[in-house]
């Protein structure tokens, strides 16, 4: 199904080969796991089993097919039988889940009457029944996915190349795509995932070919990701005098949040104050004007004495004066804190990706190629 002979890959520009006498063969139906740290080989793997590349040295085959003497006219109807799937999804974001799912077949040829059948097939194998008219945007993470798997699988292709098919996925949904991904291997389609993701691989117990630096260095069966003991830890580094510095940086900001709050009283009780003082002074003027005057008799020209006690004439009756309220008591004034105004992130267009060289799509069809045709 896909050999490789001693394949060795050097990229221009490198003085180390991506892959260096890699050796090994996937037989029909098998689930296979490529692991390996970035940059060990595993993707310059799956690019030469899609004919993107050539091998520097070596041999290539897939399909029964030496890819280095395929003609490049004949690469486009060679990976009609190889389905991908990617990280990132590459869905056409102003096309419906249907129309996704259906542009391979309508690059490719396929009739209307078989379109309209195939599609619907592939859809409710991945668990997107009712969704077909849905947007790419309109969908979570792990719906994308399953779109993309459904494109791959609507060719009915005999291999299906699965990049780092989880990256961008939560656990929970990480693990439906896997599951997903055994179900089709277990209705005869050979699944050839590269992933960095060890507990899939202790869990499923298949096929693991491991590659460091470019060199194959184990191919086992029924086997586990490997030893990951090697693969740096999260741990904490421990600094002299950490716990000081903590407590120091704990007080002064303690420190600093009481004097924001001290100022603030004090602002607030000095703008009372001078409030009670205006109102003060408005108080005092008013209760200058209305406080009661001594009204004395004026003085009148010497008048002979009254001969009786009935004309002495009895002085006026001055009238209290009325009682001035004092103000109310004036609230202090509201704080008055900075308006924030909300982080408006902008709208990022997603041109459309040229999917259909990378799918193996034409407008042509070629019966000597494969051993399907």
């Amino acid at each position: 199904m896909i050999r490789f002979e001693n394949v060795t890959k050097r990229y221009r520009g490198t003085s180390k080969p991506a892959l260096s006498g890699v050796d090994f063969e996937v037989q029909r139906g098998e689930f296979v796991f490529l692991v390996g740290a970035s940059g060990s080989g595993k993707s310059s793997c799956l690019r030469l089993i899609l004919r993107e590349d050539v091998p520097t040295a070596g041999r290539v085959a897939v399909l029964g097919r030496d890819l280095r003497s395929l003609a490049n006219r004949k690469v486009p109807y060679f990976r009609r039988h190889i389905g991908s799937v990617f990280q990132d999804f590459r869905l056409l974001p102003s096309k419906t889940v249907y129309q996704n799912v259906a542009f391979t077949l309508q690059v490719t040829g396929s009739s209307r009457g078989f379109i309209q059948q195939a599609v619907p097939e592939a859809l409710a194998l991945v668990g997107l029944d009712g969704k077909q008219k849905r947007m790419p945007h309109e969908l979570s993470g792990g719906e994308q996915q399953r779109v993309a798997i459904a494109r791959a699988l609507v060719n009915r292709p005999q291999v299906l190349l699965a990049d780092e098919p989880t990256g961008n996925l939560d656990p929970a949904t990480s693990v439906d795509i896997m599951q997903l991904l055994a179900r089709i291997n277990a209705g005869g389609t050979t699944v050839l995932m590269a992933t960095h993701e060890a507990g899939f691989v202790d869990q499923m117990q298949r096929r693991v070919i491991e590659l460091r630096d470019g060199e194959m260095v184990r191919d086992e069966v029924h086997g586990g990701y490997g030893d990951t003991s090697n693969i740096p830890r999260l741990v904490p580094e421990q600094v002299r005098g950490a716990a000081a510095a903590a407590a120091l940086t704990a007080v002064q900001e303690v420190q600093r949040q009481t004097a924001d709050l001290s100022s603030v009283r004090a602002a607030l009780a000095e703008e009372l104050s001078m409030q009670r003082k205006a109102a003060a002074a408005e108080s005092g003027s008013a209760a200058v004007t209305d406080a009661p005057q001594t009204v004395e008799p004026p003085e009148s020209p010497s008048v002979p004495e009254p001969e009786t006690v009935a004309d002495v004439v009895e002085p006026p009756v001055v009238e209290p004066p009325a009682v001035v309220e004092p103000p109310t008591a004036v609230e202090p004034p509201a704080v008055v804190r900075p308006r924030t105004h909300p982080i408006t992130l902008p709208t990022v267009d997603v041109a459309e990706l040229g999917v259909a060289d990378r799918l193996g799509l034409s407008d042509e069809d070629d019966e000597e190629v494969g051993p399907t045709s």
